[in-house]
């Protein structure tokens, strides 16, 4: 299970975030999963918890935004939300855009204590 493997690498993250800033307990985490990143928002939080046992995330909540794929066109300027994973402008068509969002995967926030 891919996702397994990305939220046992969060936890990873989140230990050397907490101990860096001095914190004993991680109430939740806010991550931003794009659409297109790879990761699937229902088995990541099944994993989480899995990966966080026995960890200084174990118990944490964990809350996941969505995000869409997002395109900037480099012919007419135009910014659009795109459903499908093909990276196309959505006013003129054309191909030649730049990627804005929803293949990321990041923290977006904590709680700590």
């Amino acid at each position: 299970m891919h996702e397994l493997s990305m939220a046992t690498s969060l936890v990873e993250q989140i230990a050397v975030i907490m101990e860096k800033e001095g914190a004993s307990k991680l109430h939740s985490i806010t991550v931003a999963i794009g659409k297109y990143s790879g990761v699937e928002k229902e088995p990541f939080e099944f994993a989480f918890p899995i990966a966080a046992e026995g960890t200084v995330a174990e118990g944490a909540k964990l809350v996941i935004i969505q995000t869409q794929m997002k395109v900037k066109c480099k012919d007419c300027g135009i910014e659009t939300v795109q459903d499908l994973p093909l990276a196309k402008c959505g006013k003129c068509g054309s191909l030649d855009v730049e990627l804005l969002s929803g293949r990321e995967f990041k923290i977006k926030s904590m709680e700590l204590e």
